[in-house]
Formats: structure tokens, sequence, C-alpha cells
């Protein structure tokens, strides 16, 4: 701690004094690929809890995302198999609690509430471990109720989608929607560790993992080219669901979101630019007007085309930079038009261009948005014309209706 004294005598002002304070914090964690996880034979999840002091024997407690464990009949048996047989390093406190998955669960507080009193109930503390096993709404809400535990418990997340495994699963947010605003309670929590499993996407539905691929579009468009080049050259495999495709597509993808939260150089978001939501200024907002019909990885597609066509004709990405995008995503298999784009409100307002304003309000500061000044390369801009938006949107309509 460094004090600095000022003292001003003039004019009968008084002394005064102060202390300055900095401090860093430093954060690591790992992001595990494997499978089989709670095999006996597989050490990640024991090496796991005892990376940090191999000596002692870890208490965890495991929630399981209902859909998953409905996909999954064994689970809760196979991570209560698993902590007897690796017994010396970890005791699970209870068998593992099923609990209700899906958006859905980021509009409930009483479910929120339900799991903090759990955590208390099985005595966990700061140095217990709550493992969450879901999907990406799932784990915002696992992590916000152990975050806010005891003001923080080692977090491990274990996503179970397509994604979680190579977006939201391996970043550093929590939280919970309220007061009809998405994610407007939450914190920023690094996990303890992230662990993603190749057996949980072999249940998903094929739409289920092709929205995930949405996120790997987004963000080679920003920071990627080659990996752009790569997913148009992989289209038919990724719509195919082609596990050498897939696995290799999760993995860049949680790479490049990694490297831009370590090296972005705002992991917290405490300014204005958030360039990982390429897109998804329309996207929340569709998603909300769709109630959530609409998959989030699908109304990202629908932003990514939608932002695309904006940056060419504001005169930011060469003009057909915006073909390529809209043909990769539809060789991927997404639909890339909803009738919701264009409703109206009670007074007539155009309720997308709501989108922009919560952009704003959910950080503050100024509009930022990123969008695109080449393949590969994301730019921020600071407004967005409602007329240029409106425009980009006959465009798509045309793309996908002809009309």
């Amino acid at each position: 701690m460094r004090a600095e004294f000022t003292t001003a005598l003039r004019h009968g002002e008084k002394r005064s004094a102060v202390y300055e304070q900095s401090f860093s914090v430093r954060y690591d964690y790992a992001v595990w690929f494997t499978e089989h996880l709670f095999a006996p034979d597989n050490p990640v999840f024991r090496d796991t809890l005892l990376r940090r002091e191999p000596d002692k024997r870890h208490r965890f407690a495991a929630f399981i995302d209902a859909e998953v464990a409905a996909a999954f009949p064994s689970l809760a048996d196979d991570i209560a198999g698993y902590a007897r047989h690796h017994g010396q390093a970890m005791e699970l406190l209870a068998t593992p609690d099923v609990v209700p998955g899906g958006e859905q669960v980021k509009n409930e507080p009483a479910l929120l509430s339900q799991l903090q009193r759990r955590l208390v109930a099985l005595g966990l503390d700061r140095h217990s471990f709550a493992v969450g096993i879901g999907g990406g709404a799932f784990l915002d809400l696992i992590g916000y109720a152990a975050s806010t535990t005891h003001r923080g418990l080692r977090h491990i997340r274990v996503p179970t989608t397509v994604l979680a495994q190579n977006d939201s699963g391996v970043g550093v947010k929590n939280g919970v929607n309220a007061f009809g605003v998405k994610n407007l309670l939450g914190s920023f929590a690094p996990p303890f560790a992230v662990l993603n499993d190749s057996d949980f996407l072999h249940t998903l539905q094929p739409r289920d993992k092709i929205a995930g691929v949405a996120e790997a579009v987004k963000v080679a468009l920003i920071r990627d080219r080659a990996f752009f080049d790569w997913l148009e050259a992989s289209a038919e495999a990724l719509r195919a669901c082609d596990s050498a495709a897939m696995s290799y597509m999760i993995r860049r993808c949680a790479e490049l979101h990694m490297r831009q939260i370590a090296h972005g150089g705002d992991p917290f978001e405490t300014g204005s630019a958030r360039p990982l939501d390429y897109g998804h200024w329309s996207a929340h907002r569709l998603e909300a007007l769709t109630d959530h019909v609409v998959r989030h990885g699908e109304a990202v597609a629908i932003g990514l085309a939608l932002d695309a066509r904006y940056s060419v004709q504001v005169g930011m990405l060469p003009a057909g930079g915006e073909d390529r995008v809209h043909a990769l995503l539809k060789r991927l298999g997404f639909e890339l038009w909803h009738p919701a784009l264009e409703s109206r409100d009670a007074e007539g307002q155009w309720q997308l261009l709501r989108g922009l304003k919560e952009f704003r309000e959910h950080l503050g500061g100024e509009l930022t948005i990123t969008l695109l000044r080449d393949i590969g390369v994301g730019e921020e801009v600071h407004e967005m014309d409602a007329d240029e938006i409106r425009r980009a949107l006959v465009w798509l309509r045309q793309q996908e209706l002809g009309a």
C-alpha cells in the first residue's frame, strides 16, 4: 500500500491525507477435454480436486441438469461410485441433486434461493466444491449460487452442450435474469476448473449441436480468418455432426474465447466493449421476442448475418463478405429469418431496436457494438443507424424468403 499526504494551508483550508491502495489478483483455471469423466480409471476429476492441495480429502456436492439426468440415468450413481473409488481424495456430501435446466430456470428467484440454502445445508465452505453438470443456462444459475454463497465457493463446471463447451462454460460470467432483463443479476467469478466430456454431446439433438456452432462462426469472424476458412471447408461435416470436426471446432472455439478473456484487456467488462458479443445485440432481443423458441445459437446466427450486411452497407466490411457469412451459416443448417425481427409493440415501435438500448444499459457508458472490418477482424463502433439496420433486415429477408 502506498500513502500520499497532501497539505493545504492557504485560505484556511484543512489539512488532508489520501491513501491510494492498489493490488492485483491472479486467476487461473484448467479447461479439460476428456471422455468418460466419471469412469473410475479417468483421473481428471480427482486431479482437479487435488490441484492446489494434493494431500487433502476434498468435500464436494454435485448438481445435475434434469435433462442431462434423464439422458444419462446412471450419472448420479457413476459420480457416487467415482467418489467411493477415490475415497482418499474426495468426499461426496450427498447424492447428487437433480435440478431443472434450460433458459427458464434463470427466471426463477425461488430456485436460486433454494440452491443457496442447499449449499449451506450441505455444509459447503470456501474450500469445498460445488460441481454443476449441465447446459449453459444451468451453469449460469449454479455458478451464481456458488459465487454468492460464503462470498464464493469453489465451482467446477461440467458443460454438457456444444454451446457451453465452446463458449459460455469456459468464461468467467455467472448470472440469472431479473425484472425482464437477461443476466441482470450475476457475478464475474472464474470457475475452479472446466471439465468438458464429449460423451455428453452424443445424446444431443442435431439442432442443439448445430446451434452451438454459431459461436464458433462468431469468434472466427472477429478474431481468426483461418478458422473461418476451416469452418467453410468443414461446413458439411459439421452439419452432419461428424465427431472429429465437432471436436476440433469446440476446442478451437474455446481456445479463442479463452484467449480473448485472458488477453483482451477487460475480462470483467469494466469498459464498454464486448467483442465476444458480436451479433448478440439483436440475438438477445430475438430470443426474448420469441420466448426462447429460437435457441440462443440460432438467434446469434441471425445476428451475425444481419451485422455482416450492416458492416458492408456502412463501408466497413468489403462487399461480398456478407455473402460468405450468409452462405456459411446456411450450409451449416441455420434458418436466418424469423417474423419477430419485424414485430412492433402496441405503440408501433420496432421492438428489435430495443436490443441496442438493452445492450448499452447492461454495461452503462456509451453504446459499443462490434462490427466487421474484414473476415477475422472485428472493430468497435459507438452508434448504429436505424435506417441502415432496416436495410440490412430487408436484405436478409430477401435472402431467406425471396421477398
